[in-house]
């Protein structure tokens, strides 16, 4: 099979060609031929012209590639060797979503030969490529796993937005269904990821790395976030408090803020599902969790409390957020934890405006039903929130926000860029 795709007399396939699968497709494509498969036409043409369609990429990606964009099952069956990357959201419970994964297993298993490679990597619970996709395979295809054909895990570990840590230099987790497939699957990644890759002892394993990778930075970034309550109540800052404590060599540089997106916030559900299907209850999993699903909440709630204490009339208070996206410098709003602090604020009855420069303004209103505007309005705001930490914004000063604000304005810098910065305006951060 190596060498097959080496000599291009067979293709890879990558289904799902998102924020994780699609550059994936194009690293692969610069070495060997790829089919890139996705069930959205639209994303499709858009590809086929170039275009990112999640704007992580720019058009230099795609030049110099052996790829077909493809939403056809006839020109996908030409494959032989298939990598899942598809999203595995959580639902309105906080339940694992397996739908989109699940109808791409179905897909693939529709055009399965013997012989053939399947590799999973989008973000599972452990257990779930062996328990709830290969059977579907079998079942679809009539072939046996194993046997006639080989399945692999190997998560995704691609972060939006950052061009340090890249797929081709951070060391990619591999598993496979035996020895064989450990190592032909290896071989395949080897191709493109130069810092290597680590040969999980087996798919559960690699399954379960995945999942805690993203777990213990929830919880630590939970604590912080609960160290930030405290401190507030205290009247110190909690960012003074960090550098303080960070000075000691063993001391884990986490920071409060809110943790939203597709990973960091939905990962440890996962893990949560399968620990109750074992009869378990994790306690400080769900703590972690349960402090950061509420700092929006927390941060909305306190800044109509400080309002108040500088004689703000609540209902029609004009506030300002700048910052919409799930973090700093991408466009993906999926899960945007934002979005709860503007919607406990409009609850109050306050009135907002919300700018972002890298936000679709019709992604934003499809998704939560809020309108962006270019820039702010010429109205005075009693509140401005900064609550992505954009590099757009770390230029701005404090005249530029006092250009903005009423007297006694509020300026609410979520992520602390502002500290030490702010003479004049009433400043709060976590």
């Amino acid at each position: 099979m190596y060498n097959q795709l080496l000599n291009k007399h067979t293709s890879l396939a990558v289904v799902g060609l998102g924020y994780v699968g699609l550059p994936i497709a194009l690293e692969l494509a610069k070495k060997i031929s790829v089919i890139g498969f996705d069930i959205n036409n639209d994303r499709v043409e858009k590809m086929k012209q170039g275009l990112d369609p999640c704007g992580e990429l720019d058009n230099k990606s795609f030049i110099d590639t052996d790829i077909l964009f493809t939403s056809s099952l006839e020109e996908l069956s030409n494959a032989s060797f298939y990598v899942i990357a598809v999203p595995t959201p959580i639902d309105d419970a906080n339940m694992p979503d397996l739908k989109p994964l699940l109808s791409a297993t179905k897909t693939v298993a529709s055009v399965l030969k013997k012989g053939d490679y399947v590799v999973y990597e989008s973000t599972v619970y452990p257990g779930c490529t062996e328990e709830d996709c290969v059977p579907l395979l079998e079942k679809i295809s009539g072939l046996k796993y194993c046997n006639d054909f080989k399945v692999g895990y190997s998560p995704e570990r691609i972060n939006p937005g950052d061009k340090i840590h890249t797929l081709t230099n951070t060391v990619k987790i591999v598993s496979g269904c035996d020895e064989e497939a450990l190592e032909i699957i290896s071989k395949v990644y080897e191709i493109v990821v130069k810092a290597g890759v680590h040969r999980a002892a087996n798919i559960k394993v690699a399954e379960a790395a995945k999942i805690i990778e993203n777990t213990q930075r929830d919880v630590n970034i939970g604590l912080m976030n609960e160290l930030s309550i405290i401190c507030s109540r205290i009247g110190i800052n909690t960012f003074d408090v960090l550098d303080a404590a960070g000075t000691k060599w063993n001391f884990l540089k986490f920071y409060p803020g809110l943790v939203g997106g597709h990973c960091i916030g939905v990962d440890p559900y996962y893990l949560v599902h399968k620990s109750h299907q074992l009869k378990y209850h994790p306690q400080i999993i769900n703590s972690g969790r349960f402090v950061n699903d509420s700092m929006g909440g927390y941060i909305a709630k306190k800044l109509v409390k400080e309002m108040i204490k500088l004689g703000k009339n609540i209902m029609g208070a004009k506030v300002l957020v700048m910052g919409i996206t799930f973090k700093e410098d991408v466009s993906d709003i999926r899960n945007s934890k934002v979005v709860d602090i503007i919607k406990e604020l409009l609850d109050y009855g306050v009135s907002i405006d919300i700018i972002d420069p890298n936000a679709n303004s019709d992604e934003v209103f499809n998704e939560y039903g809020l309108e962006l505007i270019e820039k702010p309005n010429q109205i005075k705001y009693d509140t401005i929130v900064v609550a992505v930490s954009h590099r757009e914004y770390y230029s701005l000063n404090e005249d530029y926000f006092k250009s903005l604000a009423t007297q006694n304005a509020i300026l609410a810098d979520i992520k602390g860029i502002y500290r030490n910065s702010i003479k004049d305006m009433i400043y709060w951060s976590l």
